[in-house]
């Protein structure tokens, strides 16, 4: 069974007036331990399937499932809880909590989650290790290299082990050799660990890395193909 699940999903937005079509008709199929990019050209509706995955939006018509579950039939509690304990984000602009030293930034979802202190640290010092970013615990997200704080974002989402790890433009504000060194990392894990990353984005580089590469074009299905790696 696939882990994610688009059967026939549209996602109409009101603008003023009118209505915008983000994502028309879509069917799509994503495995357990992919390493996928939705690729395609601002206004694509990559993000937008990407929101509808991570449960931050819900479709107009149409079914997504994950997991097994349709999550567009769930409260928005449940769907909360759902995102809490299933998917890890990775977003462009880090959002990082600028008070919060990036432990605690990293600890965020596990305290959410209600996981002791002792096992919060223990876990996050671990990923730390992991993400070459041992020794950087106590310092807040302005003291930080936009790679660091990436790569602290990084620790964040997968703290909780979940089921996907989604990531939007991730190497959006990144030089191309911090990005390389981000995408070989999030690949090593994705390889190591069965870690599904499934990734939006226009960048060359992060389409090269991937295993996978769904093109999108005005809210259709353009091609889907998967890479020699």
């Amino acid at each position: 069974m696939s882990l994610i699940e688009l059967n026939d999903v549209t996602k109409i937005y009101p603008l003023g007036n009118q209505e915008v079509v983000a994502v028309s008709g879509l069917d799509l199929e994503i495995g357990a331990e992919e390493f996928t990019v939705l690729a395609g050209p601002s206004g694509s509706g990559k993000t937008t399937v990407l929101n509808l995955i991570g449960c931050l939006d819900q479709p107009t018509s149409g079914t997504v499932t994950l997991e097994g579950r349709n999550v567009g039939a769930s409260t928005v509690k449940a769907l909360a809880d759902f995102r809490l304990r299933k998917i890890g984000f990775i977003f462009q602009s880090y959002n990082l909590i600028p008070v919060l030293t990036a432990e605690e930034n990293a600890e965020f979802t596990l305290m959410l989650q209600g996981v002791p202190k002792v096992e919060r640290s223990r876990k996050v010092k671990a990923l730390f290790e992991q993400l070459g970013i041992a020794g950087l615990e106590d310092r807040k997200p302005n003291d930080l290299s936009g790679g660091q704080q990436q790569r602290v974002a990084v620790a964040r989402a997968m703290a909780a082990d979940p089921s996907v790890i989604l990531a939007d433009e991730p190497t959006a504000n990144l030089d191309s050799k911090t990005a390389e060194d981000l995408l070989e990392l999030m690949r090593r894990i994705n390889r190591e660990q069965q870690t599904t990353f499934v990734f939006s984005s226009h960048d060359p580089q992060v389409i090269g890395f991937a295993r996978r590469v769904v093109r999108l074009r005005d809210g259709h299905l353009e091609s889907d193909e998967w890479q020699e790696r």
